[in-house]
């Protein structure tokens, strides 16, 4: 599972939301809309729960799960909260992107039960070849 920006002449509007798997996709999060608010942002928690949590448990039946990312629009759902802690509590390879200033309990979970690392402008691509040998 992705996230990217949605962007209109250059302004960010929302988010997107992808199984990368399937290629499904949908909207995470848009300014305008319903849903629980995080900043300017409505969650769509439909298709946080269609599709994102859909792809962690369908990732659960393959070598590597992997969540791109974990933050404050994703922990308004309870779904994808439970989803997460399936592809945790499971003996899955794990590679997760998470809010660096999320106090959640989940995120404090994956600080203290995974090695986590900061990406600085400094060590972004030196990063890529270790975490990537992580997994062969």
């Amino acid at each position: 599972m992705v996230s990217a920006d949605i962007r209109v002449k250059g302004e960010r509007v929302g988010f997107e939301i992808r199984d990368i798997a399937t290629g499904r996709q949908g909207i995470l999060a848009h300014k305008e809309g319903s849903g629980p608010r995080v900043g300017s942002y409505h969650v769509n928690l439909a298709d946080l729960n269609n599709i994102g949590v859909t792809a962690i448990r369908n990732a659960l039946n393959s070598e590597l799960v992997v969540i791109d990312e974990i933050a404050p629009m994703e922990f308004k759902s309870p779904e994808f909260i439970r989803a997460v802690e399936e592809a945790l509590d499971s003996d899955k390879n794990m590679l997760v992107v998470l809010h660096q200033k999320s106090s959640h309990p989940l995120a404090e979970r994956i600080r203290r039960e995974f090695r986590v690392y900061t990406v600085t402008h400094e060590n972004r691509e030196r990063l890529v070849s270790e975490i990537a040998g992580k997994f062969d």
